[in-house]
């Protein structure tokens, strides 16, 4: 073999060996060595490093459980019991007589108790939970791994976030650090730590399926989360309980889950950790949360909705009605203004809106860029401190006949002005003015949109619908193959876009 063979040969060995390195130093290594500056390759200038090192979830999971703990509620209500309808018959009261009827009118005392779960954020006993297990119940027992058990206080339990804290006299308890949920990413692994069924503590590993989850429903009722949804087994009892992720921090409190039956069907979602942080740092330092307010209620802008407003969907948030006296009417904002960001940072749904609104501090400004009729402009806001209740008036109106609207595309719809007995019955409030549905064909139009009996639809077009007079003037003439109302459900403001 001469000698150039021979060069050659050991040239390729040495590349082997080289090739077989850098493969075995993994992503990290050679991503950083790809964007070295100076190099002159920039195949993955924007790429994220991960450790190759294999995670040792057992280890993990062996540091985090001692600070989740088992939670007893005990809730005592009192009833009176109902007379049986045999005993209702006048001869058996002249038989029996008035004190062994009297007998059913004292009150029974009837006893609640949930399971739940808990977590230890502090060693001198404050404890973040959830509101619907500890928000309105008598006796908090609480339950640490060890077996010894503590009478707890409910700091605050809040209905908007469904964080709750408690607080229990101890000290040197074990805890779990907190993370960032705001790093999460999809597919991320995470792992559920809580007390399903009252079975003991368990451990439950999946992924982080979703990010930014919210529910309508929940939206009406009063709860303001974006969820992280995870396929981690979540049950019953694990309420209140520690979302970690493989490094041992705690990045959520499990919350809810969604199934047919009651029990896991792979859809579980936590309450970011962010957002119980913020919670129990208010909480801890003024006795209460404080949250920023506007004074609005919201819609978001969808693809249908969004040729009303001569926007794209996904750009902003729909302004659909404005407390008096709010900080938002004080800065002059209107309904059907659609909000495209505030402070700079741009809101593209009603999340983004209320989240960003939610953290500005009462007495501070927002500076709010809007649409208004096809302009963009600013407006500056004062922030204000949301109110506990709404008031609502009790002056009332007198209702007519229902009406069956001419519109084709309103075809299978009852309609009527609101009453003293509708207002009531739907605890619509008093300065409200609109037009009630009260029929709807279920295999109607209206019906495949989402209208509903007890809608009240307050504009058409954008364009106020105080009565039935005012409705049929809106929708006279109309030929077009579409339609925008304006409707009050729940306490909240949203756009329905009927079509062909």
């Amino acid at each position: 073999m001469d000698v150039k063979t021979k060069r050659s040969k050991a040239i390729i060995a040495v590349v082997g060996v080289a090739v077989i390195f850098i493969l075995g130093m993994g992503a990290e290594r050679i991503i950083s060595l790809a964007g070295r500056p100076g190099t002159g390759d920039t195949l993955f200038p924007a790429a994220r490093a991960q450790s190759s090192v294999p995670v040792d979830i057992p280890s993990v999971v062996e540091k985090a459980v001692p600070a989740v703990v088992n939670i007893q509620t005990k809730k005592v209500t009192r009833v009176s019991q109902q007379v049986p309808p045999m005993f209702r018959d006048p001869m058996f009261r002249q038989f029996f007589g008035d004190e062994f009827m009297r007998r059913f009118n004292v009150p029974q005392e009837r006893v609640s108790r949930s399971l739940g779960s808990g977590v230890v954020v502090s060693g001198d006993g404050y404890i973040l939970t959830n509101n619907h297990l500890v928000g309105d119940v008598d006796e908090v027992l609480v339950i640490l791994p060890d077996e010894r058990e503590f009478n707890a206080r409910v700091v605050w339990a809040d209905t908007r976030t469904e964080v709750a804290l408690l607080k229990i006299e101890a000290k040197d308890l074990p805890t779990i650090r907190l993370g960032d949920s705001s790093a999460l990413r999809l597919g991320e692994t995470v792992i559920a730590i809580g007390y399903p069924f009252g079975v003991g503590q368990t451990v439950t590993q999946g992924i982080v399926s979703a990010l930014g989850r919210t529910f309508k429903d929940a939206e009406r009722s009063g709860l303001f989360v974006d969820f992280i949804q995870t396929d981690a087994a979540i049950n019953p009892g694990n309420s209140g309980g520690a979302l970690i992720n493989a490094q041992g921090e705690l990045v959520g409190i499990n919350t809810l889950i969604v199934s047919n039956t009651g029990s896991y069907a792979g859809l579980g979602f936590a309450i970011p950790i962010n957002l119980a942080r913020e919670v129990m740092n208010d909480i801890i330092a003024h006795g209460r949360v404080i949250r920023g307010y506007l004074g609005v209620d919201m819609d978001d802008l969808t693809a249908d909705k969004a040729e009303f407003f001569g926007l794209n969907k996904g750009e902003g948030a729909i302004i659909t009605f404005i407390v008096e006296g709010s900080p938002a009417e004080k800065a002059g904002l209107a309904a059907d203004d659609v909000v495209t960001a505030i402070n700079g940072e741009p809101v593209k749904n009603t999340n983004d809106l209320r989240r960003i609104v939610a953290a500005i501090k009462p007495g501070e400004k927002a500076a709010i860029d809007l649409v208004r009729d096809g302009k963009r402009m600013k407006i500056t806001a004062t922030v204000g401190t949301r109110p506990d209740e709404r008031e609502t008036a009790q002056t009332q109106e007198p209702g007519i006949e229902a009406v069956k609207p001419e519109l084709a595309l309103l075809n299978g719809i009852g309609l009527e002005e609101l009453n003293r007995t509708y207002r009531a019955r739907l605890q619509i409030p008093a300065e409200l003015q609109g037009i009630l549905i009260t029929e709807i064909d279920p295999n109607s139009p209206a019906a495949d949109k989402g209208l509903r009996q007890g809608d009240v639809i307050v504009a058409v077009n954008k364009l106020p619908t105080r009565n039935l007079r005012e409705f049929n003037a809106r929708i006279k003439g109309l030929k077009e193959n579409k339609i925008l109302l304006t409707i009050w459900r729940e306490g909240s403001r949203e756009y329905v876009v009927l079509k062909e």
